[in-house]
């Protein structure tokens, strides 16, 4: 995410700002999500999944007991009513035996829940659905749950963080935050630790562009209604889901095999968002030169204008941009913060809220580069800036243990910055770009800890860090200028 200003807005928009990518019909065969029979129950002791995945940031988030392999999402919006209606599949596999799970769905109402074909009873306890199958849910074994609901949806807000979620804007809407937002719009495990892919079927008054993540697979029209179609055959964090509904300048084109697909909302007249996004391939080459292949099958972008969005969130394969950021005229230096983010935070996911600057402070590097490629300031330059610039509340704040109301703040980003640049002054350059292409690749489609970047580092370079990345990630007072090892 890129923040706009001051403190980083959890909102709909926060990292790379784009809505959550909806449904598509075609869904992939995953035998890991195939529905087996169970065995005799009698020896086995069916309880309840936990109704949260125990992240000590934010511990009612997601749910215990399943791991989710895919979501066929189909919603229908119609902006005029702001009623949206939908229906989840979610296919996923046991990891207990469980006589009930939860998902998370904030507000919405639903309808009808069946798991395996059969009726299960549903039951709703603040922003989570309880749902208790007919028969109990073996460990190891697959299950398909099919969720029906509708409704007005809302955002949420984290306090201190802002909102996230569904918005309802001036021409359609747009459904996206950091660290939710999902939950909004579709019944999710909503957690990055429980990555899934995903298709999604947006269907809206005909004459709108209904935008998501990752590969278009058509549209059609039936009467006064056009159904678009997107694919994300890469595990996503829920959180990079998106949908943006509205008039947009759409632009499409082919690179290296892979779609390429932005919209620019036409509340904006054509101009520095247009080519700003219109360098995502370019800026993503450059990138993938140092950090190794780029991880998805689609390119892209969106840039919306609504005032309560006012950053960059990186969505998955199209990350999402407040028309703010191209006010003062072409801005690609956060078009690499939100394509570098596709390599790490996005790919290569966290396992845990507190690790952001994983994800934070590898693309504010990622934007260094770029101006350094750019011909605008070295990467040195740029370092020495940050460090000398730097608030006492930079210093005073861990990136590493930032805390939730500093989650989004400058440490996490510049701090995390500043990490990464004096990792490479003590290791070098081969080793440290050695580092980063290691992380991309050993990694890719999972999650990771600091500990794991820590340990990667140490072994590509062959020397002990863990003085170093303590004072920058966990010290509260300024650490000294890095120096090689």
């Amino acid at each position: 995410m890129t923040r706009r200003g001051g403190r980083r807005r959890l909102g709909l928009l926060t990292c790379g700002t784009l809505l959550l990518a909806g449904c598509g019909s075609a869904e992939p065969d995953r035998s890991a999500a195939t529905p087996t029979s169970p065995g005799p129950s009698a020896t086995r002791s069916f309880a309840p999944g936990a109704a949260g995945v125990g992240d000590a940031y934010f511990p009612s988030y997601g749910n215990g007991g399943y791991d989710v392999a895919h979501y066929t999402i189909k919603v229908r919006y119609d902006p005029d009513t702001d009623k949206l209606t939908g229906t989840t599949t979610v296919r996923a596999t046991a990891t207990a035996d469980l006589s009930a799970f939860n998902l998370d769905l904030a507000g919405l109402t639903v309808r009808a829940v069946t798991v395996d074909g059969a009726a299960a009873r549903h039951s709703r306890t603040d922003d989570e659905l309880v749902v208790t199958p007919a028969t109990g849910l073996t460990s190891g074994n697959g299950f398909v749950a099919e969720i029906r609901y509708d409704g007005r949806p809302e955002p949420l807000r984290v306090d201190g963080l802002g909102e996230g979620g569904w918005l309802h804007t001036t021409d359609g809407a747009v459904a996206l935050g950091q660290p939710q937002s999902a939950s909004t719009w579709y019944p999710v495990n909503d957690h990055p630790s429980d990555k899934a892919t995903y298709d999604v079927e947006i269907t809206v008054p005909k004459g709108l562009t209904a935008v998501g993540n990752g590969v278009p697979k058509g549209r059609t029209t039936t009467g006064d209604w056009t159904t678009w179609r997107w694919s994300e055959s890469s595990p996503m964090a829920s959180y990079l889901s998106m949908v943006a509904i509205g008039k947009f300048r759409v632009t499409t084109d082919e690179h290296r095999g892979r779609p390429v697909w932005s919209a620019v909302t036409t509340q904006l007249p054509e101009g520095a968002p247009d080519r700003s996004i219109a360098r995502t391939v370019e800026v993503a080459d450059y990138l993938e030169s140092i950090f190794g292949p780029y991880p998805f099958d689609a390119y892209g972008g969106v840039v919306v204008a609504d005032s309560r969005i006012a950053y960059a969130l990186e969505t998955q394969s199209r990350p999402v941009y407040a028309a703010s950021f191209f006010r003062q005229g072409d801005n690609t230096g956060v078009v690499a913060h939100e394509l570098a983010h596709q390599w790490y935070g996005d790919s290569v996911s966290i396992q845990r809220w507190q690790d952001i600057w994983l994800n934070e402070g590898l693309a504010t590097y990622a934007e260094w580069l770029w101006a350094e490629h750019a011909g605008k300031s070295t990467v040195q330059r740029t370092f020495e800036q940050k460090y000398a610039g730097a608030s006492g509340l930079v210093w005073r704040t861990p990136p590493g243990k930032p805390g939730v109301e500093n989650l989004f703040g400058g440490s996490v980003y510049d701090r995390g910055g500043m990490t990464v640049h004096a990792l490479r002054v003590a290791v070098g350059d081969t080793a440290f770009f050695t580092i980063l292409r290691s992380w991309a690749a050993e990694r890719k489609d999972g999650n990771a800890t600091t500990a794991d970047f820590v340990a990667l580092a140490e072994r590509v370079s062959g020397k002990k860090l863990g003085k170093l990345f303590s004072a920058w990630l966990y010290d509260t007072e300024r650490p000294p200028t890095p120096k090689p090892l």
